[in-house]
């Protein structure tokens, strides 16, 4: 096992404060951070630190032994490739409004953009790779998210309490059809309504929503995240696709699954997050970026309801979000400020990543290997390496998320 050294990536919508904090740097920032990449990912590998001093990129790592690294079954499976991507997420700002693509939806759509020449690094390119994006976010302070289709008839209360006379054949639209058909029909209308008539349109919608704030209705919280977007994005559809999705506010240690087709966008606040290693997303708008509409349609799943919301299921004293996802799986360990300091095991023959981002730990393996790592250190485990046991170094709160491989892949590996 390995400290490693991580990428950060400096996107506008980022923060000035809370990375910089995480790694112990000065504060502020110079510009917005907005991730930190814990990973092999091709565009910015971590660097494994070695004792010696030297460092060496974990894609190159893992091209050199990716059976010792990875194990065979992950080998097997994703080649040299780490099959997923970790991440601390700093929203200060939001992001775009997005969908990734199944594993099917991407290797079709990749190969069709090579058959098109379209270089990869080009701004309409939808699928630089050929891989599917499922994401798990799980809230580190309070997290803002819109996330997944509304129910209809829900979403129809929203629209008539906020309607304008311009608004009403949208809302009768939606009213007349209140299913997946109606919720198409509708986002499919106003995605592509003609730039004067959004413009129309929204200037009285946002007077509504004003009012109804001040009103304290009963969507306050839908109508603020609309204003908030609209300043941020004028003229923007997004703003009224945002008013069909699910207003999410996650507390610390609650997460969300979102697998392909999920229209979705993260809102204001921190957050770890595993993905697929992958860059294919599909933006829907609340962005200057390119926008394909028709590919756009094509991934989207238009299912509605509440988004599930999860703490994770606990295995001894770790918190373990599972979900459908072969390519990953993340676990939340944490010890409460003063408790009793009881050990925590994890198994050998996984790849692992893990990041303190709260108090110190201890990493003790069976051979005798012995790793120290505090907030905003991270670890490398090649599946190599035997059964590593956590200790907290001392009283305080502490926090570690480490992520693998999904658990029917880990289940493979044991075998």
């Amino acid at each position: 096992m390995h400290l490693l050294r991580n990428r950060v990536r400096p996107y506008a919508w980022g923060s000035r404060t809370t990375i910089a904090a995480l790694l112990g740097r000065e504060v502020p920032a110079p510009h917005p951070e907005a991730e930190l990449w814990l990973g092999a990912h091709p565009g910015d590998s971590s660097t494994v630190l070695h004792t010696d001093g030297t460092e060496r990129s974990l894609v190159d790592v893992l091209t050199e032994d990716p059976a010792g690294q990875l194990g065979p079954s992950v080998a097997g499976r994703w080649g040299e490739r780490l099959p997923f991507l970790l991440k601390v997420l700093a929203a200060e700002e939001p992001l775009s409004l997005q969908a990734h693509p199944s594993a099917g939806q991407a290797a079709e759509g990749w190969a069709r953009e090579e058959q098109a020449g379209i270089p990869r690094e080009a701004g309409n390119r939808n699928y630089p790779d050929p891989t599917a994006k499922p994401e798990l976010l799980c809230a580190l302070t309070e997290f803002h998210a819109l996330a997944g289709f509304r129910s209809p008839d829900r979403t129809v209360e929203l629209l008539r309490a906020i309607q304008t006379p311009a608004l009403a054949p949208y809302v009768d639209l939606l009213a007349g059809e209140p299913n997946q058909e109606g919720l198409r029909a509708l986002f499919t209308t106003w995605i592509t309504l003609p730039q004067p008539s959004i413009d129309a349109l929204l200037p009285d919608l946002l007077d509504t929503c004003v009012q109804h704030v001040k009103e304290h209705g009963a969507f306050e919280l839908e109508c603020r995240t609309a204003l908030e977007l609209a300043e941020r994005y004028p003229g923007d559809s997004g703003v009224l696709a945002a008013l069909l999705l699910n207003r999410l506010v996650l507390e610390p240690g609650e997460a969300i699954y979102l697998p392909a087709g999920n229209l979705h966008t993260y809102l204001h606040g921190t957050a770890v997050e595993v993905l697929a290693n992958s860059d294919n997303v599909l933006r829907g708008g609340l962005t200057p970026k390119h926008v394909d509409v028709p590919e756009l349609l094509r991934v989207l799943d238009f299912g509605y309801g509440d988004m599930d919301v999860t703490t994770g299921e606990p295995v001894g004293p770790r918190r373990v979000y599972r979900t459908s996802a072969p390519e990953f799986e993340l676990s939340r360990i944490e010890w409460a400020r003063d408790e009793p300091r009881a050990e925590v095991k994890l198994e050998g023959g996984l790849p692992r990543i893990m990041i303190c981002v709260d108090g110190a730990v201890r990493a003790a393996s069976v051979s005798g290997q012995t790793v120290e790592f505090a907030r905003g250190e991270s670890l490398w485990l090649p599946a190599a390496d035997p059964d590593v046991v956590l200790t907290p170094t001392d009283g305080r709160h502490v926090r570690v998320f480490a992520a693998t491989v999904g658990t029917e892949t880990a289940r493979v590996a044991t075998l």
